[in-house]
């Protein structure tokens, strides 16, 4: 007879007989990754079984604090799901301990049913609507911006950038390849841990402030995978800084006087054939009534794109991060731009999202609100063409105060989320802003003292 093909997970044991430790990965409602340790062994149970994680991992704050008003924590038993490995994320890490691989898990609940409250079946939930639906596959890439810092800086403190301002008005941040080689050793092992991944890293460049820095990621053509990717990344760039004495920043806004931090994403629509819609004859129009669908929804689901107090920060005149629910093409002012280039690579690019946001709650909000604008054919308000700051439009939420209030309001949102997981992630958030509230801050200290 002949020899029966190793599993895959035999397969990469194999190839891989160091191998030890693996480490079980979960993203929370935040975009954090949580998760545990486990022998290799676990590796086959985490495809068959599944491995057991709380529901309540996605019931917790940003800190990790259980929010009680989600019903996922001990009022309800605090029960578990089985989560299922995502087999394309198997690899070893690149960073960290030697002997380890890693694996993202996704959760099912008792029933054998996606939990609803996992924002990577939330994505699934909408990548296969629009397939049932339109018959449609979405492809997207993310673009990530981060600053590097010093490691000493108190948690109250500035941070402070690795490439200080010089002193005069010289500035030369932007593309400055200078910098990118003060930190090649830094870049070299986040490639290598990126290829190690089957992560598709596409250009690193400079950014517009001193140790600002913006790594593009290629474009697939299964948005789920492109949502790993950004979210796997986030885990290298992290990881592998901390190994060269330095902390790497996605925080939306961590420096005043300085540009945030965005997450841009580029998506187009692909038919049974794998060709671009809005490519065809006709795809210019089904491309402006995908960008409707954004614009409609966008103040609604802000929260999304700004998921934390500080997100909303980084929306200032000026800054490249928009302020107002507008399009235009090849305009970088707007909330949504139609990139220059090739008549087959024509994409809408999304620029709302803060780099610290979580990938596949956007990438699904995005996704539920293109495929809305192309079923109703929907049109778009005109194109921007000049300075989008300078528009007489209604500005998009200021505040996560407002944000919530409009996101807890909107049905669209819970459409997305599911009417369970829409109300776990407004609990979630109003607990975040309770807290924040509550805080004294030194410059209230200083002024009112």
């Amino acid at each position: 007879m002949p020899e029966q093909p190793l599993s895959p997970v035999a397969n990469f044991l194999a190839q891989h007989s160091d191998i030890s430790i693996v480490e079980l990965l979960m993203c929370d409602l935040n975009g954090i990754l949580r998760g545990k340790w486990a022998p290799a062994s676990s590796l086959e149970k985490a495809f068959s079984e599944g491995i057991n994680f709380p529901y309540s991992l996605f019931g917790n704050d940003v800190w990790g604090r259980e929010v009680m008003s989600t019903g996922l924590h001990i009022d309800t038993g605090d029960k578990d799901g089985f989560c299922i490995g995502i087999a394309h994320t198997l690899a070893r890490s690149g960073f960290g301990v030697k002997n380890a691989a890693q694996l993202m898990l996704t959760m099912q609940d008792q029933d054998g049913k996606p939990f609803y409250a996992d924002p990577r079946q939330l994505l699934q939930r909408q990548i296969d609507l629009l397939s049932q639906q339109n018959e449609l596959t979405a492809c997207a890439a993310f673009e990530l911006e981060f600053y590097l810092f010093d490691i000493g800086a108190s948690d109250t403190e500035a941070p402070k950038p690795v490439d200080q301002k010089p002193s005069g008005p010289v500035r030369q941040d932007m593309y400055d390849l200078n910098a990118l080689e003060r930190h090649a050793p830094l870049f070299e092992q986040i490639i290598e841990a990126a290829k190690l991944q089957d992560i598709p890293v596409d250009t690193i460049v400079s950014e517009a402030a001193p140790g600002q820095f913006e790594v593009n990621l290629k474009h697939r053509s299964d948005i789920m995978r492109a949502a790993d990717d950004a979210v796997l990344l986030r885990r290298i760039i992290s990881s592998c800084a901390k190994e060269h004495g330095l902390k790497a920043s996605f925080m939306a806004k961590p420096l005043a006087d300085e540009p945030g931090n965005g997450m841009h994403v580029h998506i187009s629509m692909l038919d049974s054939d794998g060709g671009n819609i809005f490519a065809a004859d006709n795809g210019l129009n089904l491309l402006h009534y995908a960008i409707a669908g954004t614009l409609q929804s966008m103040a609604e689901t802000a929260l999304v794109f700004a998921n934390t107090i500080n997100g909303f920060r980084r929306f200032q005149p000026g800054s490249y991060a928009p302020t107002r629910a507008v399009w235009g093409d090849d305009n970088r002012s707007v909330a949504v731009r139609v990139p220059a280039g090739a008549k087959n690579a024509r994409r809408l690019e999304h620029r709302i999202s803060g780099a610290d946001a979580n990938p596949y709650l956007v990438a699904a909000t995005i996704l539920a609100a293109m495929r809305t604008g192309l079923e109703a054919k929907a049109n778009p308000p005109a194109a921007v063409t000049a300075n989008a700051y300078d528009e007489d439009t209604d500005r998009l939420p200021s505040s996560a105060g407002e944000a919530l209030r409009l996101f807890a309001a909107s049905r669209f949102a819970a459409e997305v989320f599911t009417p369970l997981g829409h109300r776990v992630f407004c609990a979630i958030k109003q607990a975040e802003l309770d807290e924040f509230t509550t805080e004294i801050t030194p410059l209230e200290r200083s002024t009112y003292a």
